[in-house]
């Protein structure tokens, strides 16, 4: 007589091993919590400073609050439209400055450029047509200027007998300066709420400097000076001496982020204009176009990479100092070798501007309402993307130190 056993239930099958040991993230606003700092850097690169305003709505949607704003040039502009506005207006005050610089200093009635902004609003999207706004857009700036940022000096400054300002640059800056004073609240910058940093040029000297809400009594020249592009335009004068465009050395202030004490565990959020990959040029147009990304993109993954080597390099020190009798170096040496010991967190976030393929070398200075909202467009879209992978934002092991994310090559 056989036997009958009862059958067992069937187990339930095993998660696979990379799923049990997955690592659930928290969200980024409270990934974000875990930094004692975060910063957003904002590279130049004129009329694509719109894509920095989109990414800042995202960053604003995802509940992520910057603490410290650094830019140059027009992410200079940007940075401090959000550093002198309280978080609940900032969004709002970077449209109203994007609305007023992307409308033409015409020296025509307004009805005429609103008729020929509805036309080509109303023309089907296409390569072709998005490229003739462009070039529409581009060829007013260089003509007329922009509403509440530059307006031509006339006479040109090769037919002039001045010197100084009027003889050195193609355009005046002093409608950016009422922008400036009209859309940030500089009092609010000075007290020092949020960091605020800008970078530019000593053109006696060559150097570069930074001005900083924490040494700097800061005013509107010396955001006009971090975006003072010779020869479009002038010098400006801070204190006795004349600054030109950051962008003129370095177009990029991470390095100065996160070389600048006291270091803390911290979240840098690199939004850039400038992608020095790119195809190899088929026209004289392309090697314009190129020649510009190459240039401004200030070899920004490599300053990105040897920041964080220098970081890795700071905490390898600071964990060989545990391993030393008494777990402390000698005072003398601790002294030294202090700016090069760390054991703080760094995680850089970096999002580029990728380019259409129906921008041209004028992409810079095309400040026109459709490429506007296209870049702000495309910044927001970026940005919700990346707040989607809370992965991107969660702090790195202690042991290891630094992360960085290259959002576009990911």
């Amino acid at each position: 007589m056989k036997s009958r056993t009862k059958p067992r239930p069937a187990k339930a099958p095993h998660a696979p091993a990379t799923a049990r040991r997955e690592k659930v993230y928290k969200a980024p606003a409270a990934a974000a919590g875990e930094y004692e700092t975060i910063v957003l850097v904002l590279q130049g690169g004129g009329a694509l400073g719109a894509y920095q305003c989109g990414v800042y709505e995202g960053l604003h949607e995802a509940g992520l609050r910057p603490d410290w704003f650094a830019g140059i040039s027009i992410g200079a502009i940007n940075a401090a439209v959000l550093a002198g506005n309280a978080p609940e207006r900032r969004v709002e005050r970077l449209r109203e400055l994007w609305e007023t610089i992307a409308t033409p200093a015409l020296p025509l009635p307004r009805e005429v450029f609103d008729w020929q902004r509805a036309w080509l609003d109303a023309l089907p999207k296409s390569g072709a047509l998005s490229a003739l706004a462009n070039s529409l857009d581009a060829a007013n700036a260089l003509v007329h200027g922009q509403t509440g940022f530059f307006v031509p000096r006339l006479p040109p400054p090769y037919a002039t007998l001045a010197t100084g300002a009027a003889a050195t640059s193609f355009y005046s800056t002093a409608p950016l300066k009422q922008t400036l004073e009209r859309l940030v609240d500089f009092d609010r910058i000075n007290a020092g709420a949020v960091r605020f940093s800008v970078g530019a040029v000593n053109v006696r000297t060559g150097n570069f400097v930074y001005f900083d809400n924490r040494t700097t009594r800061i005013r509107a020249e010396h955001v006009m000076a971090s975006g003072a592009l010779p020869p479009a335009f002038a010098a400006v004068e801070i204190d006795g001496e004349f600054y030109w465009d950051g962008g003129v050395v370095s177009n990029t202030p991470l390095e100065y982020v996160i070389e600048s004490g006291p270091r803390r565990d911290m979240l840098a959020l690199q939004v850039d204009l400038w992608s020095a990959r790119g195809a190899v040029p088929k026209t004289l147009g392309d090697v314009y176009e190129r020649h510009k990304d190459i240039q401004y993109s200030s070899r920004t993954r490599r300053g990105t990479d040897t920041a964080a080597e220098r970081q890795r390099l700071r905490l390898a020190l600071g964990r060989l100092a545990q391993h030393l009798p008494g777990k402390r170096l000698p005072p003398a040496l601790a002294a030294e070798l202090e700016p090069w010991t760390c054991t703080k967190l760094l995680n850089v976030v970096h999002l580029i501007y990728q380019a259409k393929s129906y921008e041209e070398e004028y992409k810079d200075y095309a400040f026109g309402p459709l490429s506007m909202r296209e870049h702000w467009a495309a910044g927001l879209a970026d940005m919700r993307r990346t707040a989607a992978c809370p992965a991107y934002f969660a702090p790195p092991p202690r042991d290891l130190g630094v992360v960085t994310h290259d959002i576009h090559r990911a």
